[in-house]
């Protein structure tokens, strides 16, 4: 029944969960999984994915390294997810969920350019981002105390998980991935808030400008995130 009411929300999790139960399934350790485990699986690593093998940019955003990791994330992605199938129409939410965690990939590459990264985090992260632009431009039809409500608790959600991320940064929680989802999220919701409650031909029509706009700044993004760590063609 929950899945019927956030369909996109439960297929994402979904997702995250069974290719977690393949790892398991294959060999994986379900608590500690080690990087050579995970870069075989397609973790986000900077020699592999800003050369031959960019698509670990994407597909590191549904590994998880263990149990709690995964747990946590989808607690969140739930939690948030259910928001924001009631704020945005389906491909908003999966474009802006998936463009997100693009983002946190390549923040992530440009600081850490050799360790290696998984996570639906940054992905996360954005949505959260999205939601706060939205609540805080669009003019939504939603109570003001409910409005300021829920906008509270996505910025402490933010504002919180940035923090402890900060602390525990030395003991493999990739901060920047975070960082990167959050501002790519903050970006599109705010592009995106003025037209949320416009007609659906109008609506439609912003949003793929939006979007195709973002795919621009991600791939600009990419060949800079290159050239600064020294991987782009001579």
């Amino acid at each position: 029944m929950i899945g019927n009411k956030s369909p996109i929300t439960a297929t994402l999790v979904g997702m995250n969960v069974a290719v977690f139960a393949v790892m398991v399934l294959t060999g994986v350790s379900p608590v500690n999984p080690s990087a050579a485990q995970l870069l075989k699986l397609g973790a986000n690593y900077g020699p592999l994915s800003l050369g031959s093998e960019p698509w670990r940019i994407l597909a590191s955003n549904y590994i998880h390294g263990g149990i709690i990791h995964i747990f946590f994330n989808m607690w969140c992605l739930w939690n948030l997810g259910f928001l924001a199938e009631r704020i945005f129409e389906p491909w908003t939410y999966v474009l802006t969920y998936t463009f997100s965690g693009i983002a946190g990939s390549l923040a992530s590459l440009w600081r850490h350019p050799v360790s290696v990264g998984v996570g639906a985090s940054g992905a996360i992260f954005g949505l959260a981002g999205a939601l706060i632009a939205a609540l805080y431009l669009g003019r939504l039809p939603i109570p003001k105390q409910a409005m300021q409500s829920t906008l509270k608790s996505l910025l402490v959600f933010a504002g919180y998980n940035l923090f402890f991320g900060a602390l525990l940064s030395g003991i493999g929680v990739d901060n920047w991935a975070h960082i990167g989802g959050l501002l790519a999220g903050l970006a599109i919701g705010a592009a995106l808030a003025q037209h949320l409650m416009a007609p659906p031909e109008i609506r439609s029509r912003w949003r793929n400008g939006v979007f195709v706009a973002a795919a621009v700044v991600l791939f600009l993004a990419f060949e800079l995130v290159k050239r600064t760590n020294g991987m782009a063609p001579q």
